[in-house]
Parts: C-alpha cells; structure tokens; sequence
C-alpha cells in the first residue's frame, strides 16, 4: 500500500524560506516519477515542481530560481526547498507520486500521478 505523507508546511512572512518533505511508503526506493502540486482555495490544483527518474527536474514558470525539488532515495523522501516565499505561494501544497515513468500525456506541462499525500498548508503574509 502507497503512503505519502507530507509535512513542513506553515506560516511565514514574504521573502521567508520553507522545506516541505514528503516521505513516501509502499514504493521503490526510487520511483520512476514524484512531484509537487498546490491548489489555493477557490482555484485548480496547479503543477509546482516535478522530478523523473533520471533527475530531471520541471518547475512552473511562476516558482524556477526560487523553488527546488530533490529526493533522498535512502530515505525515500521528496522534498521541496521554498525561498523567496511571495503572498501568491499560499497554497495547500501536495506531494505526488508513480511508480511508472513521468507520463505526461498529450502535451501536459506536468506529468499525471497514481498516488497522492494529505497535503500541507502554506501560508506566506505580506
């Protein structure tokens, strides 16, 4: 069975830092597609950052130099490292995960995923 579990959410001010971590049961220690997603209240659940198997790493335009995924694969944890945090950060935010490859169906930015976590609030005040 397939458990994701995040944490490390909160409050911080503009320009504050947050790592989220993401720590995943019930997958190979390295799975062939992880992610993030956050979803503020009233939108869609957005594509924030993901990382295939091969390292290569995908982030949405509105987070690249300010976000950073990365896993450790002894540990079987996705993180996601938070700087610069803006008001437009605020978001429930979700880890995700595939055993299979990154499939990014017809033109998708971000891949589709089997497994889901919880979700952790973030919350960024100006």
């Amino acid at each position: 069975q397939v458990q994701l579990v995040e944490s490390g959410g909160g409050s911080v001010q503009a320009g504050g830092s947050l790592r989220l971590s993401c720590e995943a049961s019930g997958l190979p220690q390295r799975s062939g597609c992880m992610g993030w997603f956050r979803q503020a209240p009233g939108m869609e659940r957005d594509g924030v950052a993901a990382l295939e198997i091969d390292g290569t790493t995908i982030y949405v335009d509105s987070v690249k130099g300010r976000f950073t995924i990365s896993q450790d694969n002894a540990k079987n944890t996705l993180y996601l490292q938070m700087n610069s945090l803006k008001p437009e950060d605020t978001a429930m935010y979700y880890c995700a995960a595939d055993t299979a490859a990154c499939d990014y169906g017809l033109g998708s930015q971000f891949p589709f995923f089997s497994y889901w976590g919880q979700g952790t609030q973030v919350t960024v005040s100006s």
